[in-house]
């Protein structure tokens, strides 16, 4: 039996910081590809779910290309996004400071869905991206590809997690996510389901990660990276035509201030 007693006092309002790793491109080195998810989390428990197994998948992500592919062809940028719980301040505010980096960013890929395996993801409205996954995942080994359904369009989703900060601002912007699109095989015996058991509650903890998934996640978003930066050409961001009433999401600045925000 461990006993803990943990004592916390209030600061008031503190700094809070993003956090980036930086593989250099070879060919392109002013052309990236993001590999984002966030490392704040909510207050009940240990947010192992949300997003612990993201920040872990991105920073092994990035030791995997750091070591099979060190030269890319394009620069891969990991970044753990502060903030997110607050609004996707972090990634906000890094879409708002660095106009430069997005007209040359290829694809964003955010990682923050819980435990895996992916199961679907949605081309947020861009019409040419669902050909590009394809491709990319016709290069994936089938054990891990062959789980994925990818929604085409799709719609841009305006909130939720960090890819919405990009989606905005027109940047191809890619979330993994678990559960919809499911095949029918048994891969859900032995999953946690985190929107229904862990979400936002004291059940958020560290026993609830399925290690296996978290490797997998962790190569396939690897994979993505290097194929991505590989491509000789940059994904296509021409929009599909948004049905009566719909209009592509605006752009929200951060709070970067308690007083700003909301939360």
């Amino acid at each position: 039996m461990l006993r803990v007693d943990a004592q916390a006092r209030f600061l008031g309002e503190v700094p809070v910081s993003n956090a980036f790793a930086v593989i250099p491109g070879t060919a392109e080195p002013e052309e990236y590809v993001i590999l984002g998810g966030h490392y704040d989390s909510w207050d009940g428990s240990d947010g192992a779910l949300d997003n612990g197994t993201g920040a872990v998948a991105i920073m092994e992500a990035m030791r995997i290309l750091k070591h099979a592919a060190p030269n890319p062809r394009r620069t891969i940028i990991g970044a753990l996004w502060n903030g997110e719980e607050q609004g996707l301040n972090g990634s906000r505010a890094f879409v708002e400071d660095h106009p430069e980096i997005l007209e040359r960013t290829h694809t964003v890929f955010n990682v923050d869905h819980g435990n895996g395996p992916v199961t679907f993801i949605p081309m947020q409205g861009f019409a040419g991206a669902g050909g590009r996954f394809g491709e990319w995942l016709a290069k994936i080994p089938s054990e891990l590809a062959d789980l994925v359904t990818l929604e085409v369009p799709g719609m841009p989703e305006s909130g939720g997690t960090d890819h919405a900060s990009f989606l905005c601002a027109g940047i191809p912007a890619f979330s993994f996510h678990v559960g919809a699109g499911r095949r029918e095989m048994n891969i859900a015996d032995n999953r946690w389901d985190t929107s229904t058991y862990t979400w936002h509650t004291n059940r958020d903890s560290f026993d609830k990660i399925v290690f296996e998934d978290l490797r997998d996640d962790a190569v396939m978003t690897a994979m993505f990276a290097y194929l991505a930066s590989e491509d000789p050409d940059r994904m296509p961001r021409d929009r599909r035509a948004m049905p009566p009433g719909e209009q592509w999401p605006d752009c929200r600045p951060p709070a970067r201030s308690s007083g700003q925000s909301t939360r």
